[in-house]
């Protein structure tokens, strides 16, 4: 290296480092915009928590040499460590709002300015009710969400509640062939290292079934890109997804705390799960992620969030929008697909717990609205937070000192060197990225239950 070309690096590195949008990108975030605002609402998008396999262990069989771990619950179902470690949850975020003097740190005063609703499924009602119990332990908090096998447009809106064209089917096929090279199987070869990792760990971990089973390889699955049908634009088939779904049962085992021998039957620890899990965040990139899939799966959704935000400015009732006037804080619980599509529609990107994009159970975004003292002013502010995979499985308790990770969150077009988000800027990148044809008032009326005091 010449002694020019080390003096021009010296002089990049010294720049970097004065830059202060790069320092501040590189240091910890603070809890709150300087002295001078104040946080009045927040909005978090949650997954559920840790559930069992959403199907039945002979369905996953034909892949492994070992059968697959039974579970104590019905597929799909939130387990009881799930529920626990969402109720955990809650009561970090009691502590975390109370810090920020959005509620109190005790007591039952501040039950009525929490609102939270949820899917229709088992898991995400249960969900509800455990950072219920959290939030405001032994009060009455009311958790809302439709009638069990009810769809909901706000989690689940399904094309054919759409007006699409003709041509959306083939639309999104093609905005997925467009970014896989115009052939699924492209996606085996660049993921080729990883799924082969994956492959052997089904084919000799564990103790075999007797008489012993013919195995079906992951590369023996054929790669297929189709327009889909009912709730489906796109169709994408492949070793990727078929592993995407194993590998996210590999994580349930170990966040649900099973015994190490029934962990990839004992052949999986945190650092080799973490590896696979890239596996599942590709996958989901490419169905959730797609913006022509997004904007269908997600245009709803995000706007709820803005109009939720609205309301809290407004102070003044929205149709439609889960929550109140006066509220400190909503609850939105759903499922990762929620937060991978509005991730997606907006370009957000992150990285937790030694993790790229990846959205495990009790993983939530979160939208806060501040308000500048002196000019009046709102801003929002985006985040990423999910407990580690450790917290989950040792179900540790979490507090200020022992959080569960938190990381800012860029909103391209919006964002500023803070994270924060002009208000008007927030809804016109919003309002830029829904399309009103997927986007449609609640029809139903929830149920409301009210865990806590009965």
């Amino acid at each position: 290296m010449t002694h020019t070309m080390s003096r021009w690096l010296i002089s990049i590195a010294c720049l970097i480092c004065l830059n202060p949008a790069f320092t501040a990108a590189q240091s910890a975030i603070p809890s709150s915009k300087g002295t001078a605002s104040d946080l009045k609402f927040v909005v978090y998008l949650s997954r559920h928590g840790v559930r069992s396999s959403t199907g039945m262990p002979e369905q996953y069989n034909p892949y492994s040499l070992a059968p697959w771990p039974a579970w104590d619950v019905p597929p799909g179902y939130l387990t009881v460590h799930g529920y626990q470690l969402m109720k955990l949850f809650g009561a970090y975020d009691r502590m975390e709002l109370a810090n920020e003097g959005l509620i109190s740190l005790n007591g039952c005063d501040d039950a009525s300015k929490v609102s939270i609703y949820a899917d229709s499924d088992q898991r995400t009602r249960e969900t509800g009710k455990a950072l219920a119990e959290g939030l405001f332990p032994g009060c009455r908090t009311d958790v809302q969400f439709r009638p069990e096998d009810t769809n909901d447009p706000l989690f689940h809106f399904h094309p054919t509640q759409a007006q699409l064209g003709v041509n959306t089917p083939a639309q999104a096929t093609a905005a997925i062939a467009g970014r896989i090279g115009g052939d699924p199987a492209n996606l085996t070869e660049v993921y080729r290292t990883q799924l082969g990792t994956l492959d052997t760990i089904l084919a000799t971990c564990g103790t075999p079934v007797s008489p012993p089973q013919m195995r079906t390889s992951l590369f023996d699955i054929p790669a297929t890109l189709t327009p889909g049908s009912g709730g489906h634009v796109a169709e994408l088939r492949s070793p990727l997804n078929t592993a995407s779904t194993l590998v996210e049962n590999l994580l349930l085992e170990y966040t649900q705390g099973m015994e190490t021998s029934s962990v990839g039957w004992g052949c999986v620890d945190a650092p080799k799960l973490r590896s696979l899990m890239e596996l599942h965040s590709a996958a989901t990139d490419f169905t959730e992620r797609t913006p022509v899939l997004a904007k269908i799966a997600a245009s709803n959704l995000l706007t709820v969030i803005d109009k939720s935000i609205e309301q809290a400015v407004t102070q003044k009732a929205i149709h439609g929008i889960p929550g109140k006037p006066g509220d400190r804080a909503l609850f939105l619980i759903g499922h990762d697909t929620n937060l991978t599509n509005i991730a997606g529609l907006l370009n957000l990107t992150w990285i937790a717990d030694g993790r790229r994009d990846d959205t495990p159970p009790g993983g939530a975004l979160i939208f806060e609205l501040w308000r500048d003292r002196k000019t009046g002013q709102f801003s929002v502010r985006t985040y990423f937070t999910v407990q580690t995979l450790e917290q989950m499985r040792s179900s540790a308790t979490l507090t200020l000192s022992n959080p569960p990770e938190r990381v800012p969150v860029f909103l391209p077009g919006c964002s500023e060197k803070d994270f924060f988000c002009p208000l008007p800027a927030f809804t016109q990148t919003v309002q830029h990225a829904v399309d009103t044809r997927y986007v449609t008032t609640r029809s139903v009326e929830p149920f409301v239950v009210t865990p806590g005091k009965r």
